[in-house]
């Protein structure tokens, strides 16, 4: 009978400290705990999926209660509890899956074997796996039986999601958070699985699955299994990427040339491979910002550590972002962060993406006819007629229709030219030719004029506009400010308010008195505060009053002064500070209340 097949998984699930892949913060803590007899009674496993948290939990228990440990704080694997726990066969282990034991029920079930003590071994283990699912009564029910167990008794909580877990739970156990698992680390593993097995591997191929693992070991030994399958026992790196889905870096460094050559026939076709091998515009942007970040890294020998690509391609990498400017870099990262984050919500999601790499190709140039890049199609069209120009607008339209071409977000001083693209120097239309049926003495049309001198035109236009509003101003008189003028102004203001029915304002500027508090500023004393509310809410209505009576800006001041002369509003009593009054003046009330025995009601 052909023995039995085990996904790699289950078959190199680690079975001792040393093995454990990428916790050596986590194994080296719990073998000196177990070495100078220092355990604690509940211990709190939390990580992300597939980093080792059951893995080492079922690790400590059997290290707890073996009968001959090594010189290096590891279970023996001969003796008999060793023996036993490898065949699951052993009565002083217990594990219980929270996800489906999740009630109160189970949990006092478990709280009543731990008193009975261990039959064989030191301790009783018990690991709860996705401890956070439990419930809230489960919980409770938990908490006294974890702050104080027995001496014999140890429990290995194990949770992806630490903050769902009650914060009585957390206090009471010792906290250890597994991390990712570096991708150096995983590639390593699995080149002594493949090793093991006698599977070719090329490198590239592993660091491929150890980045799409995310650090997950179960992941990448899954995606082992797969594509080992998938290429009948051999893992090269194109078969890798076709089985993954993913797009490889030479296919965008074919689209990183040609957005920076300004080629957009050529950018448009990359996408149309990409399409047509089944790829979603959503994964062409974020591989393509995972491609210009990996540029960006290769800049600096500092951030260069960071950089996490195969082997083959980092000299690559390297060359390349010597060409391309870390404005150009910058700008682009941002431009595909934002068509990113609106992919999901574009009607067209093909046209986004297609708009984007337009973008990208021209982040070079501003968006002028002048400056435009002439691609392999424009050249090739040089010859053609040339189009008949627009009409050149009037003065006042390219006063609202002129606009400054955009403007990158960083720029660079002297920006590092890619290849010959960037250097060569910017086309200039040529003058339009005179067709041999035309007649010598014909009139042709003007060419357009650029953007800068319609905005030079704009800029006149502004600037005489502005001069002569300022001749306007100095050849009116200016007015001096007096304090009998304040008061005719005012209740001119007050006339106007009351030939428009504004009986609101009306009312309160009557009792608004005015003086003169400076050479250009009017004072408003008011009696109430809400009365100051009013003035300030028509302050801009006032300045302008005030500027056509003196030709100048005036400045408007508030300020409350309350007539102490006037009685002063009486306090609205409540009925029980009434009865308190009268029975002041007339105790015999309160005698007359409590003979009668009489309930009032405030």
């Amino acid at each position: 009978m052909a023995e039995q097949y085990l996904v790699s998984a289950r078959k190199y699930r680690p079975q001792t400290f040393d093995t454990v892949v990428g916790q050596e913060h986590i194994t080296t803590t719990l073998k000196n705990a177990i070495r100078h007899n220092q355990l604690a009674h509940a211990y709190l496993f939390c990580g992300p999926r597939g980093v080792g948290k059951t893995t080492c939990a079922r690790i400590l228990a059997k290290t707890l209660n073996c009968e001959h440990l090594t010189a290096d704080t590891e279970a023996c694997g001969t003796c008999a509890n060793c023996r036993a726990f490898d065949a699951n066969a052993s009565f002083n282990v217990f594990e219980l899956d929270a996800a489906s034991n999740n009630s109160v029920d189970d949990i006092r079930e478990l709280v009543a074997q731990v008193r009975f003590a261990p039959q064989q071994g030191r301790y009783k283990i018990y690991i709860i796996d996705e401890v956070h699912m439990l419930s809230a009564a489960a919980f409770n029910a938990f908490l006294k039986t974890l702050e104080e167990p027995p001496p014999y008794a140890v429990f290995i909580l194990a949770t992806t999601e630490k903050h769902k877990i009650l914060p009585t739970i957390l206090s009471r156990c010792q906290i250890f958070d597994f991390k990712r698992i570096r991708t150096i680390d995983t590639v390593a593993h699995l080149q002594k699985i493949t090793t093991k097995e006698g599977i070719p591997a090329e490198e590239d191929a592993l660091h491929v699955i150890a980045q799409k693992s995310e650090g997950c070991m179960r992941d990448a030994l899954s995606m082992l299994d797969r594509i080992s399958a998938f290429t009948d026992g051999s893992l090269t790196y194109a078969a890798t990427m076709e089985h993954l889905a993913m797009l490889d870096a030479a296919f965008y460094f074919r689209l990183t040339d040609a957005i920076l050559s300004a080629d957009l026939p050529a950018a448009l076709l990359q996408f149309e491979e990409a399409v047509s091998r089944g790829f979603e515009g959503d994964a062409v942007l974020l591989g393509l910002s995972e491609h210009f970040r990996s540029l960006m890294l290769c800049r600096d020998e500092r951030m260069a550590k960071l950089l996490d690509v195969p082997a083959n391609y980092r000299a690559l990498f390297f060359d390349k972002s010597r060409q391309i400017a870390p404005s150009f870099l910058m700008n682009a990262l941002t431009l595909l962060h934002t068509a990113s984050l609106e992919y999901r919500n574009a009607a067209n999601k093909r046209l986004h993406v297609e708009v984007a790499l337009i973008r990208l190709a021209y982040l070079h140039y501003p968006a002028t006819e002048a400056t435009a890049p002439v691609g392999d199609f424009q050249k090739k069209n040089l010859s053609a007629p040339p189009v008949k120009p627009a009409p050149i607008p009037s003065v006042d339209a390219s006063v609202s229709v002129a606009a400054a071409a955009p403007i990158p977000e960083i720029s660079d001083p002297a920006p590092a030219p890619y290849g010959s693209v960037a250097a060569a120097p910017i086309p200039v239309a040529a003058p339009m030719p005179v067709s041999a049926s035309q007649p010598a003495n014909a009139t042709v049309a003007a060419p357009a004029k650029p953007a800068a001198a319609r905005r030079r035109i704009s800029m006149d236009l502004l600037q005489k506009a502005s001069e002569t509003a300022a001749k306007v101003v100095e050849d009116r008189p200016i007015v001096p400010v007096t304090e009998a003028d304040l008061q005719d102004h005012m209740e001119a203001f007050c006339q106007q308010l009351r030939a428009g029915n504004e009986h609101t304002l009306l009312a309160q500027f009557s009792q608004v008195a005015i003086r003169k508090a400076g050479d250009s500023e009017a004072e408003f004393i008011c009696p109430t505060e809400m009365a100051e509310v009013y003035v300030k809410n028509t302050r801009d209505r006032l300045i302008d009053f005030f500027q056509q009576k003196y030709g100048r800006l005036i400045r408007i001041l508030t300020r409350v002064e309350v007539d102490e002369s006037l009685p002063k509003p009486q306090k609205q009593l409540s009925k029980q500070e009434i009865y308190e009054e009268l029975v002041k003046e007339n105790p015999v009330l309160q005698t007359l209340r409590n003979t009668l025995g009489l309930q009032i009601e405030y």
